[in-house]
């Protein structure tokens, strides 16, 4: 049985991420927000695209103005009024000014912005009743960008800003990652869909709808292929047809070591390679991963295990990283641990890697860990609502104190 450690070297290891070349799209600007950039993007304008007043003032030359205060004001002659959008007409010569707003274009000449909060004006003169600093309140043509050098890099992704970026730059259509395929079955004579009526020793098959909303929010393409019965022959037909199909396949129950736990001989049956079988933690020891490599992209196999929280537990800290390296993104795809104070008591028996779900709340400025209430057995799925956080308690560590520090996995 393999650490945590050892674990998500071999898995991550595996994960070779999508072809930049082969496995893109291109999407218009409203369809790529979420999206992983797939090839670096440059733009043949400035930002700023030209110099600009960053506030509603005049602007001057700073030697006309350098100097002056309250009680001696420098008198210089308007000339022209500026607004945004308007390209100016004069020239500023000695002893002029032209009244400008946010955003519009420096005339000529001009080198320095006054607010209007420290002038007076009187018809076409103002007074400037304080001295700026030189080039105050002047956003000068390419100090944020210079055309042709790379504005967005490849591997990101496309959230708010960067959208608004792309949409400045007048880019209006650009290359992605397509999302990974993730196929997910569950495995069980016993799983029910939740619209059919429970019968004695059935349950509910949560598995398939959690990981399914859980791979969306990674960044894939969930293809929900259901329930397969705990036949060998239906099993191995289940998964080749998985495996044919996706770029990655999560299986959920049939891991362990039970009479009706078929999933690794069917691996090996169709030539895929297991790397691990079990991991030291809780919940989810039983753990299966294994890579299909007939065909032109590998296919990476997580066999999860079919108790909920174990298999939630698993995907958040193995699975959503490799789906997330897959997918393309070039940083960050890796598990988020953070410190935080604990409010209550934790305890492990200290021989696996354990994880408490709860939540974190910040206080004055500090992240504390709140334990969910109730039991924190792995086929309790009632308590892990509105959980954020994974409380992790080290091999040998068997208890952390209220008020003592926790490493936490951010989840959700």
């Amino acid at each position: 049985m393999l650490s945590v450690k050892q674990a998500e070297t071999i898995i991550f290891d595996l994960v070779q991420p999508l072809d930049r070349e082969m496995d893109t799209e291109v999407v218009d600007l409203l369809a790529a927000n979420g999206r992983i950039l797939a090839a670096a993007v440059t733009s043949e304008l400035d930002f700023p695209h030209w110099d600009n007043s960053a506030m509603d003032g005049y602007a001057v030359r700073y030697a006309d103005v350098a100097g002056c205060s309250a009680e001696q004001p420098a008198l210089l002659e308007i000339v022209e009024e500026i607004p945004a959008g308007y390209q100016p007409q004069r020239s500023l010569e000695p002893g002029q000014a032209s009244r400008i707003l946010t955003g519009a274009i420096m005339p000529d000449g001009a080198d320095t912005v006054v607010m209007q909060e420290v002038t007076r004006r009187e018809e076409n003169r103002v007074f400037i009743l304080a001295s700026p600093e030189p080039q105050a309140f002047v956003r000068h043509r390419a100090s944020f960008y210079q055309a042709g050098t790379p504005l967005l890099t490849a591997g990101i992704i496309l959230n708010a800003p960067e959208i608004a970026i792309l949409a400045a730059a007048q880019c209006s259509e650009l290359p992605v990652y397509r999302r990974p395929r993730v196929a997910i079955l569950s495995t069980g004579d016993e799983l029910v869909t939740p619209d059919q009526p429970l019968k004695p020793g059935q349950i509910v098959d949560s598995n398939q709808y959690a990981l399914a909303a859980l791979v969306a929010q990674s960044g894939g393409e969930p293809l929900m292929l259901g329930i397969v019965p705990d036949e060998p022959e239906v099993l191995k037909d289940a998964i080749a047809q998985a495996v044919s199909s996706a770029d990655m396949v999560l299986s959920s129950g049939g891991v362990s070591v039970g009479d009706y736990d078929y999933v690794d001989e069917i691996l090996a049956q169709l030539g895929a390679e297991i790397h691990l079988r079990a991991v030291a933690v809780k919940p989810g020891k039983p753990l299966t991963v294994a890579t299909f490599s007939n065909n032109q992209n590998p296919v990476l196999y997580f066999g999860l295990p079919g108790n909920p929280v174990s298999s939630l537990v698993s995907f958040w800290r193995f699975v959503q990283p490799a789906i997330k390296k897959l997918a393309g993104l070039a940083a960050g795809w890796e598990p988020v641990f953070m410190e935080a104070r604990s409010r209550h008591d934790l305890h492990s028996d200290g021989k696996r890697e354990t994880y408490l779900w709860g939540k974190l709340h910040l206080v004055n400025g500090v992240y504390e860990f709140q334990k969910a209430g109730g039991s924190h057995s792995s086929g309790n799925l009632i308590n892990l609502a509105q959980t954020n956080g994974l409380a992790v308690l080290r091999v040998g560590q068997a208890s952390i104190k209220a008020g003592e520090p926790v490493q936490v996995l951010q989840i959700n």
